[in-house]
């Protein structure tokens, strides 16, 4: 038996490592899957065990080049955004991977601020708000000013993406979609590195950047594969949704964030639209993706047990509630005041006494109204000047028959699709270098669409 043509995909999130096998028709034949312990960086601080996440790499491709039962083509990765490894002239890491969400030094970055123009000024230049260590560029910036020793030490800073190519290359490249993700490194008007950097000399620091849907030889002797560069793990699972459909739209991807991606709006990022958590992503052929950030799962996880615990129900109920007219057309006329006090990134039922509904089922429901109010807003952040007909929406939410009804009754004048796709950003980093390793052409059934359109019946 003939083994089968694959692509072998390194998915690595923050909690959850994989590795993935698609054939040609991009179906999963082989997934693998890990958690590692963290270590703790030089400071004490929590993050990522660098060398356990090599060994998972290495190891796990050495497995699949063994199976007779796979050929392996090609290998990309998709990874987390804001994190750098440094190395050496040698090529060997000579640093922590400090975690995106450790503090920033307060004084430290008014320094910064206060030598380049201000916090507005580099946000809007860069596309990046102010975001401390999730501005990548600042943890290099950190280095070099309290840890000079360690500063002289790099050759190369390479985000987490490129490393894990590095590691099976051999050869040091940066990626667009990583330096083009809030890293505050990159000026979107100018389409290079912003004027801070050089004068810094961080870009000393930054390999040669090549294009996305780049690949390189495996350095391994005897080794017939081909290596991608690597992707930010956003950018990544945007590409399947680029590649499928030619008319504007806008995705929004749910999980812990609920972020909503516009690959169609180039318009320079206003200071309103940064202090509501606006930012620009860099898709993978270099363009600008403008793009709006809501907490809302977190909320939803936070709430429902709010709500099961004052109920006296399983949590678990939940999952399998359906949309009932009925209830939000009694909930809105209503018209319940949303409690005062509130900031525009807090949701309105944090704030509501659960005393006030008579179920669980009327609780759950105004819930989503009041997530889905926020999510119009930052949905509509991205889409003014926009020519966007459709929403097509991913994740846990594309599955919530509430969320997915109002979604549709907030944005009348859109198709509104929940989409289904067994992990995107895996697939999306196989189709960036399709050329590469696949023969066939790309099918037009990797994301399978369910249409909802608007409850008429239901009060604005």
């Amino acid at each position: 038996m003939n083994p089968i043509p694959v692509i072998a995909i390194f998915d690595i999130g923050k909690t959850n490592k994989k590795l993935f096998l698609f054939d040609e028709n991009y179906r999963i034949v082989l997934e693998k899957s890990t958690q590692l312990a963290e270590t703790i960086d030089d400071d004490g601080d929590p993050c990522e065990n660098l060398e356990s996440l090599g060994h998972f790499v290495l190891n796990s491709l050495a497995e699949v080049l063994s199976d007779t039962r796979f050929s392996i083509k090609a290998v990309n990765f998709s990874a987390y955004g804001a994190s750098f490894v440094h190395i050496d002239d040698q090529g060997r890491s000579v640093a922590p991977l400090y975690s995106y969400l450790k503090d920033f030094p307060p004084k430290l970055l008014d320094q910064f601020y206060d030598q380049y123009g201000g916090r507005v000024k580099i946000a809007r230049e860069t596309s990046s708000p102010v975001l401390g260590n999730l501005n990548s560029g600042m943890q290099l910036y950190r280095i070099k000013y309290q840890k000079p020793g360690l500063f002289s030490r790099i050759k190369y800073s390479l985000h987490l993406p490129q490393y894990l190519s590095y590691l099976l290359t051999g050869m040091p490249h940066t990626d667009i979609t990583s330096i083009g993700c809030h890293t505050g490194l990159w000026d979107f008007s100018k389409n290079r590195y912003h004027e801070w950097v050089y004068t810094e000399e961080l870009d000393r620091k930054f390999p040669p950047i090549v294009n996305s849907n780049s690949v390189f030889p495996a350095k391994a002797p005897d080794s017939i594969y081909a290596v991608g560069v690597g992707l930010h793990d956003s950018s990544a699972a945007l590409i399947p949704y680029l590649v499928n459909f030619n008319e504007p739209f806008v995705l929004i991807s749910t999980g812990t964030w609920c972020i909503s991606l516009n690959p169609f709006n180039h318009s320079p990022v206003t200071d309103e639209q940064l202090a509501n958590d606006c930012l620009c992503y860099m898709q993978y052929q270099g363009s600008p993706v403008k793009a709006s950030r809501l907490f809302a799962g977190n909320e939803h996880e936070v709430q429902i047990k709010r709500i099961a615990a004052y109920f006296n129900v399983d949590p678990g109920v939940f999952k399998s509630i359906a949309f009932d007219v009925s209830i939000i057309s009694k909930l809105k006329l209503a018209r319940q005041a949303n409690p005062t006090g509130l900031s525009r990134q807090m949701c309105a039922f944090s704030a509501r006494p659960l005393a006030d509904f008579s179920s669980y089922i009327d609780a759950y429901h105004q819930l989503m109204l009041d997530i889905m109010d926020q999510q119009y807003e930052s949905t509509n952040l991205i889409l003014y000047g926009t020519t966007v007909r459709r929403i097509f929406v991913d994740g846990g939410f594309s599955k919530n028959s509430v969320y997915m009804n109002l979604l549709a009754k907030a944005f009348p004048k859109m198709e509104v699709f929940a989409a289904s796709m067994a992990q995107a950003t895996a697939v999306g980093a196989a189709i960036a270098i399709h050329h590469h390793w696949n023969p066939r052409t790309l099918p037009a059934d990797i994301i399978e669409l369910k249409y909802y359109s608007a409850p008429h019946s239901v009060p604005l």
